[in-house]
Parts: C-alpha cells; structure tokens; sequence
C-alpha cells in the first residue's frame, strides 16, 4: 500500500516555525497508539499508518487542500503516509521526519 519515497519533506525547524504561526497546520503523527503515548507533539492527531489509514486520514483531514505535516518515529513512515495521500489528492502534504529527530517541545496529554 505504501512506497517509501522522498521529496517531499519540509526540515523540522521550518516546521516548527510553521507551526508557531499557523495553528491550522494539522500535524498527524501516524505512529502506533503506544508510540503516540510515549511523547507527540501538542495538537497532533494519532492516525497510525498501519490501522485503516485510508478511511481514518479521510476523516481526520476531509480538507485535502490543507496545510498538513506527518510525522513517525525516523520519517519512513511519514514519507510513506505523504505518497499515499498525494495520490489520494491531498496537495499541501509534507513530511517532517520523525520524532526521533524531533527538539522541540512535546507531549504526553
């Protein structure tokens, strides 16, 4: 279902900048459930990549116009997530990496 392609990431300093002045950037953490717990980023959605991601990334962003960043553990699923849904029509998707990497602020809530 998944291809894990490149190009179309942003850096994650670019997207915390995005994030601090545009909170209608969705940001869907697509890690499993217990990953999520252990620490995501404020405001982001579970929609874990390996559960019906197709019906559940349809809800969680019917705007297929807007301004989304997916995020995972190292990235690979991330990308994997942003090819599926650029075929799915989605245009302002992008993938930040993954929480690994991430230095900036986090959450347990």
């Amino acid at each position: 279902m998944f291809n894990f392609l490149k190009g179309s990431g942003i850096s994650q300093d670019q997207a915390y900048k995005e994030l601090q002045s545009n909170p209608a950037i969705k940001v869907i953490d697509v890690r499993t459930r217990d990953e999520y717990k252990g620490g995501h980023i404020a405001g982001s959605l579970n929609v874990d990549v390996y559960g019906a991601f197709a019906t559940n990334i349809a809800k969680a962003c019917p705007d297929k116009a807007q301004r989304i960043f997916i995020i995972c553990e190292s990235g690979a699923r991330a990308s994997s997530a942003v090819s599926f849904m650029k075929k799915e029509g989605y245009t302002d998707v992008h993938s930040i990496g993954g929480m690994g990497s991430w230095r900036f602020p986090t959450t347990r809530k």
